[in-house]
């Protein structure tokens, strides 16, 4: 054995961190990211504010970014697509509850990570790949089901439209500075993801003014 494979060995065999430690290093590497946001970050900001040693945090995350990628995943339940019989009620039920665009810790997590997906490309990778990409699946689930009950227009581009509602919201958030709220979003999606939707669809969902 060389005294290169000494190290990582050894690592390999302490015990990972894990239960209710794991949870607090978590949640303090959630309260660090707030404070400084991920630029600033370091693991031992983070050790210090969970009083854990850095070698603590090394046994169960190689960096920063899987340490803060797996923090930001403990924040929230198991991504589910909402199933309210209609395509506006999903999508408000989508965005406008808790882990949506008017929850305020959400958007400040996004805010705090918004200059690293550009500089760093471990990070974003790892963003992109486990918390983007499940939020994105949801999203198309949404439409897909729509699709199915014959809310959507033939032509209508799925990929791109999921999209649309987060894409409307974060850039009047980050470039126009104006908060989101229940009113934007449903804004939104009443004047301008539902007629895009819907444009040509041959059949539409039954309401109560109908029935």
């Amino acid at each position: 054995m060389t005294d290169v494979d000494a190290p990582s060995e050894r690592a390999a065999q302490r015990p990972r961190v894990e239960g209710d430690r794991e949870q607090e290093i978590l949640e303090a590497a959630l309260a660090a990211l707030a404070e400084v946001g991920y630029d600033r970050l370091t693991m031992d900001a983070v050790a210090a504010r969970a009083r854990a040693s850095k070698a603590t945090l090394y046994r169960r995350w190689n960096d920063k970014a899987s340490l803060v990628i797996d923090a930001l995943m403990a924040q929230k339940d198991e991504f589910a697509a909402p199933d309210t019989g209609s395509l506006r009620g999903d999508l408000v039920a989508s965005f406008c509850g808790i882990g949506g665009l008017t929850d305020t810790k959400q958007i400040g997590v996004v805010a705090s990570v918004l200059t690293a997906i550009s500089r760093d490309a471990t990070f974003a990778e790892k963003f992109r790949a486990d918390f983007i990409a499940p939020k994105a699946e949801t999203s198309r689930l949404v439409y897909e089901r729509a699709q199915a009950r014959g809310e959507l227009g033939p032509d209508v581009d799925v990929d791109l439209l999921a999209t649309a509602v987060p894409g409307i919201v974060l850039h009047r958030l980050f470039l126009l500075g104006e908060l989101p709220d229940v009113d934007l979003v449903t804004r939104v999606i009443d004047q301008i993801v539902l007629p895009a939707a819907t444009c040509g669809a041959q059949s539409q969902p039954v309401t109560k003014e109908d029935s």
